[in-house]
């Protein structure tokens, strides 16, 4: 039996126990029924028979206990290796690790099928093409034309065409035209931000080389990437762009992923790893075998999840669509009512008239049509998209000055009621590069931080530039003086070997001693060092609780030539640390209602260690049993009730691909939150887009940036709370506007619709002193043209004479003669009358100035002094309605 550790202790004390148990509770029921059987020589005999039998199983259950227990030792001693694997992993043991950046592809795949030597054939790849297509990224565009067609079908649009249409068939032309320009304004002002926003997936095309070095027919040869086909050989070299998703075939190369991840520092590819369409490689020269092309590879499927986010258009945009909706509802059933009751007393008053003066039924419709379309421009708010569009582009102006620049205006409205912040870690959270930290735990008497930082330093090429992530650290952003390395000579140096994870240099110091330091993996050192029995706990346990915390670590030996034995003198440790401002602008978020998750592609203890500096919360998950995309591409179904509970609560999640944060994001926001989104990476460009407000931080890709609707230009997430507070200021302006002008609307709106009921001119100046025996007028009455109280002017039944306007000489209309006062202007055809209408009337274009003006006026709330709302904010449409309703109500009865 092998030797049994402590940890294997308790599972193999659980299996003696089971195997007791089976023998003690055999023996017990074998017992019971000797003893219940009554035949004695039979029974003895049964007994011994029994007594047989359980020895047997005795020995059988004893060989099946020391298989089981070799079992479970050596599967304790796998899962300790992996830990122990895992763990180098994590804390960076190996020099590899230390570059800083952490590896979002895929598990190598030693066994992937390599390209045959001399290539593809024509043939062949020809077949492939025809199989795979193209290797670009597909594009779906809308035409401009459709586009800006889409804006003149709203609701509102179509309510100001059906102005427009009556306004020309009853002929008020300028009117129609006056209309007309207010709906194609409006329209060139939605074009304007709907079309202003960058073209995620151009950028992503943009961004893509379009040659490549490939072999086929046995010949190298530079040809079009977009012929590219799956299985093709190609040549992955230092200052080329990776043409497709390319499997590594020997060797290692390092490439810069900085346009998918946002990472600035270089990862290492080896065999069988795969190198991402979009990437570039920055050192090392390989053959690669093409994976993948076009729509299949991660860049491919990127540019699909951005062409599913479609336009749904704000929050904003859907309150004023109902809002709309409401008024309109309200306009028509009003117009309706009007028009009928018009129709019907317009044709009454229309029979009381003299036979000669009376009007035909189609001049009544007319009429009737002219007041129905006041009604229906008075519920229209003309210039609402005018006036919010420049409050919001003034809070754009406030926010550029803080250092965002906004790309869609509706996103400074959105982040007002942003409840839930998504960030990703590095680059945003973290400064996305490594710094070596101050703990540097000491194995050699006399040796300080300083000290080992400065012999890290002679461990490397220092008058040359750094080779590596490691020497970048030692030798630029140290902060250490190197002019002192000048006093020692560098006789000899090995650079960094993946094989033995570690550098060496001979040198030899200003007393012309000469030493050699190494640095690299923890563990490699440590095997090297004399006392290595003596100081292995101490090192196992540091490094077990840097892994633990996510921090990497470096460690330093030296050995003199006169005694020719290594000494660990300490352990340097670095991590990529949060910016200064990030735990601040977190707790101040929160200080807002605003709840900030951690989205990364790290590992999750590295995670968790941010987390925990930056108080974020432990309840960090990796990306098992989060959903992801459907083989075509699609959401999956139940997303809240399948994914919510694990989703929502979290504090974060590591080791995640672009489509988690694409569906996160999603999953938060049908759970009812306000999502923001914050990243630099192409991988992040989906999750930016789906977000409600789409952030790109300081040093963006191109696609992040145009999936994005704020561009931060200022380093970490500060410039976030000033959004936050600005937006907020802007809200509550909005929110003062609105309801002003759904006040204003109901005013006018019920306004002339009590009018037509409540005022008639014909029977307002009857009573008001005309007298229909005598013609003459007890007073004075209002808009008819008067003089000295007597009509000048009129007509009379007998011969329907027209008598005029003689002011020394007052008329007298003879007693029983019936009379309709007519309105007269003078003009250059001479005197011109017409009757009085039968309702009250206003011209549309004096509507239209009235509410123009009015809003206009309005704009100037775009400077109000507010403050902000300390909570997210939310449009409550019933309580605008109620406020709006109140305000119009007081200003009408006034």
């Amino acid at each position: 039996m092998p030797f049994i550790s402590t940890d294997e202790g308790p599972a193999i004390m659980d299996l003696v126990r089971m195997s007791m148990d089976m023998r003690n509770d055999r023996g017990s029921n074998e017992m019971r029924r000797s003893s219940t059987n009554p035949g004695g020589a039979r029974g003895s005999a049964d007994m011994r028979r029994t007594s047989n039998q359980g020895s047997d199983a005795s020995v059988v259950a004893t060989r099946r206990i020391s298989q089981e227990v070799s079992r479970v030792s050596q599967d304790l001693h796998r899962r300790r290796r992996e830990q122990k694997k895992d763990q180098e992993d994590v804390v960076g043991a190996t020099a590899k690790d230390a570059t800083g950046s952490h590896d979002e592809h895929d598990e190598a795949d030693k066994n992937f099928a390599q390209a045959p030597h001399d290539g593809l054939t024509s043939q062949r790849a020809e077949e492939l093409l025809a199989q795979w297509g193209k290797n670009e990224l597909p594009e779906k565009s809308t035409p401009m034309w459709l586009v800006f067609f889409r804006l003149l079908t709203g609701p509102m649009p179509i309510m100001l065409w059906l102005a427009a249409i009556i306004e020309a068939i009853i002929g008020q032309y300028a009117d129609m035209g006056i209309l007309l320009a207010i709906q194609f304004i409006n329209a060139f002002i939605s074009f304007y931000e709907t079309t202003k926003a960058g073209d995620a997936v151009a950028a992503l095309k943009k961004s893509l080389k379009p040659t490549a070095t490939c072999k086929r027919d046995g010949k190298w040869a530079d040809m079009n990437a977009t012929l590219l086909v799956p299985g093709d050989l190609v040549l992955l070299a230092s200052g080329t762009a990776v043409p497709a998703d390319c499997f590594v075939n020997e060797g290692t190369v390092e490439i810069d992923q900085s346009a998918m991840t946002g990472e600035s520092l270089p990862v290492k590819f080896k065999r069988g790893d795969v190198a991402k369409l979009g990437s570039n490689v920055v050192r090392g020269e390989t053959e690669g075998t093409v994976e993948t092309t076009g729509p299949n590879t991660v860049f491919g499927k990127t540019a699909q999840m951005l062409q599913a986010v479609t336009n749904e258009g704000g929050s904003l945009q859907i309150l004023l669509m109902r809002i709309m909706l409401i008024l309109v509802s309200l306009s028509l059933t009003l117009c309706i009512i009007a028009l009928v009751y018009l129709i019907v007393e317009g044709r009454k008053a229309n029979l009381l008239r003299p036979e000669l003066h009376r009007k035909a039924d189609h001049e009544i419709v007319k009429e009737s049509l002219s007041f129905a379309v006041v009604v229906l421009v008075a519920s229209i708010p003309l210039a609402i998209e005018i006036v919010t569009t420049t409050t919001l582009a003034l809070g754009s102006k406030e926010l550029s000055a803080k250092g965002a620049i906004v790309t869609r205006l509706g996103a400074i409205e959105e982040m007002a009621g942003m409840d839930m912040l998504c960030s990703d870690k590095t680059g945003t959270l973290t400064l996305n590069k490594m710094v070596i930290q101050e703990d540097c735990p000491i194995y050699t008497p006399g040796e300080t931080y300083e000290s080992v930082l400065f012999q890290a330093a002679l461990a490397a090429k220092w008058k040359e530039p750094p080779r590596d992530a490691l020497d970048t650290m030692v030798l630029k952003t140290s902060g250490q003086d190197l002019t002192k390395c000048d006093d020692y000579k560098q006789l000899d140096f090995t650079p960094f070997d993946p094989r033995t994870k570690r550098t060496e240099g001979k040198l030899q110091g200003p007393d012309g001693k000469i030493f050699r330091i190494t640095k690299g993996a923890p563990h490699v050192i440590l095997g090297m060092c004399h006392n290595k029995e003596e100081i292995e706990q101490l090192v196992e346990a540091k490094v077990h609780e840097l892994g633990s915390r996510g921090v990497r670590s470096l460690a330093l030996a030296r050995m003199d030539d006169e005694d020719g034995m290594w000494k660990m003198l300490g352990i340097l440790t670095f991590l990529d640390p949060p910016r200064p401002d990030t735990k601040v602008t977190i707790e101040r978020c929160g200080h807002y209602g605003v709840r900030v998750k951690m989205i990364t592609g790290d590992h999750l203890v590295i995670a968790k260690e941010t987390a925990r500096m930056l108080g974020m919360g432990p309840k960090i998950y990796t990306a098992e049993g989060l959903p992801v995309l459907g083989s075509d591409g699609e959401i999956p179904e139940g997303l809240v009730e399948q994914y919510g509970s694990k989703i929502c609560p979290a504090d974060g999640f590591a080791s995640v691909f672009p489509e988690h944060k694409y569906l996160i994001v999603e999953t938060l926001r049908r759970a009812g939150f306000r999502v923001g989104m914050t990243g630099d990476g192409v991988n992040d460009a989906p999750a930016l887009k789906r977000a409600d407000v789409g952030i790109a931080v300081q040093g963006a890709t191109d696609a992040a940036r145009a999936a994005a609707d704020l561009v931060l230009t200022g380093e970490g997430l500060s410039t976030i709370i000033d959004g936050i507070e600005i937006s907020r200021e802007i809200f509550a302006r909005l929110k003062n506007f609105i309801s002003y002008r759904i006040a204003a609307t109901l005013q006018l709106l019920t306004f002339f619709f009590i009018s037509v009921f409540a005022f008639k001119p014909e029977e307002y100046y009857n009573h008001n002193g005309f007298n229909m025996t005598t013609g003459e007028f007890a007073g004075q009455y209002i808009d008819v043209p008067r003089h000295n109280y007597v009509c000048l002017s009129g007509y009379i039944k007998e011969n329907n004479q027209f008598l005029g306007i003689d002011y020394n000489q007052p008329s007298k209309i003879m007693s029983g003669c019936d009379i309709v006062l007519p309105i007269c202007e003078t003009t250059n055809l001479g005197q011109q009358c017409q009757p009085w209408p039968a309702f009250f009337q206003l011209p549309v274009l004096m509507l239209m100035l009235i509410t123009l003006l009015n809003d206009g006026a309005l704009i100037s709330i775009g400077y109000d002094f507010v403050k902000p709302s300390p909570l997210p904010e939310i449009w409550n449409l019933a309580r605008l309605f109620i406020v709006a309703v109140v305000m119009g109500g007081t200003a009408m009865g006034s």
